[in-house]
Parts: structure tokens; sequence; C-alpha cells
């Protein structure tokens, strides 16, 4: 592992240590509810037909299991960094009885697999990946014709909605901050990292150069987040 992947990896330990439980609850009062619709644009984006469902990044598994219900005959694989949010993850599985899911602990640039996927799908990966490591990665994992699609938070474009995104993330720092303190390092870094960072070029690039084709890309909610996709 390269020190850029060791940096990477610390940052995302660092911004979620302590967060699991209080995630879902988190993401979807601090997204005013607008997450989840950005989790249905994404589920709507996998093929119909696909049998094999590669969730990156998955969290708590709430991607995951939106992948599932909507598509109940897919074998559907969820991979996460961090342990917490996996136990999460499965304890929903459980509940709702649902044994084509299965979760898997690793960096999503170290995970493989010989069986390849009709889709892989990933939701604030992005901007923590090496997606020159990724990227190369997924395109073996994918079937010919494999749909790949990438979300993250995205710095707007225009200066009036900067103003706008500057005095939310302002909010949650002097709201959130107090009331759920293991969120510090996300209120206060995640702002600087979805303004340094330069994924959107830096993931079409990485798309061209490792022969994906059909490469689409959508802003959502606002310039908020973005989508990315691509076919193998």
């Amino acid at each position: 592992m390269s020190h850029q992947s060791d940096a990477k990896t610390d940052l995302v330990h660092r911004f979620f240590s302590g967060t699991g439980p209080s995630y879902d609850f988190i993401v979807n009062v601090s997204t005013f509810g607008i997450d989840r619709l950005w989790k249905r644009r994404m589920v709507n984006l996998i093929p119909p037909q696909a049998t094999r469902i590669l969730d990156l990044a998955c969290g708590t598994g709430t991607s995951t299991l939106a992948s599932a219900n909507r598509h109940p005959q897919a074998h559907v694989i969820g991979v996460d960094l961090r342990d917490e949010y996996l136990d999460i993850a499965r304890r929903k599985v459980q509940q709702l009885k649902r044994p084509r899911i299965e979760f898997v602990s690793s960096r999503a640039e170290d995970y493989r697999t010989t069986d390849p996927f009709d889709c892989i799908s990933a939701s604030y990966l992005p901007k923590y990946a090496d997606l020159n490591i990724l990227i190369p990665s997924l395109h073996r994992m994918l079937k010919p014709d494999g749909v790949l699609i990438m979300h993250d938070f995205t710095f707007p474009p225009k200066p009036y909605l900067v103003r706008i995104w500057r005095v939310y993330f302002k909010l949650l720092q002097w709201i959130g901050t107090p009331l759920f303190p293991d969120w510090r390092e996300i209120f206060y870094g995640l702002p600087v990292l979805i303004e340094q960072t330069r994924w959107v070029p830096e993931l079409r690039a990485e798309l061209e150069a490792n022969g994906f084709r059909n490469i689409g890309f959508e802003y959502l909610t606002l310039y908020g987040s973005a989508i990315m996709t691509a076919r193998r």
C-alpha cells in the first residue's frame, strides 16, 4: 500500500470512527432526506436483469439493501472498510432475512473476485479512493457491457450556491458538533475535502484510460453531488 493509500485510509478511519450507530440518522437529517433520493437514482441505473451487483463503500448497507430490494433475483455483495458499519449492515439483513446479500470487510481497492458483476456501484467513495488502482480492478470485475455507477459530493460551480454551501456546513459545525461530538471530524473535515477533491475529472480520465465507454455524468440537487456512469 502506498503512502497516499495509507493517508486516505487513515482519513476514513478518523472521519468515521464511532459514527456507525448514528450514521443513518445523521445522513438522513443532514441531507434533509435527499441522500435517499440520490441512492434511489443510483439503484434506478442498475441494469434490470442484473444477477450480480457489487456495492462498494456500502457503509451500513442502505444502498446494498435498496439494490437487493429492487433486484430480488440478484446476488448483492456489499464491501466496506469499517467493521462497525458492516456489523450494522449484517443485522439489517438478518432482520429482513435476505440470504442473497453478503458483506465483506475490505478496502475497495483491495477487493477481488473471480465471479464478474453486471453492475458495480459506489456512493461517497471516489473522493477517498486511489482511482488509478480502483478503476482497473473494477474493469476486470465487470462483465462485458457491465455498468459502473459512481456517486459523490461535489463542490458547487456557481458562486451563489457556494455561499449557501458554506452556510450549510457552518450550521452543521455549530449545531451538530455539540449534539454529536463523534461527528466533529466529519463536520469540519468533509467540506475541506469536498472543496479540494478533483474526483470528477480524475475519475473520467481513469475510465477513459481503462477502456470504459458510454461515460455519462449528471449533477444532482443544486450541484450538491453527482453521478458518473460507464460501461465496460
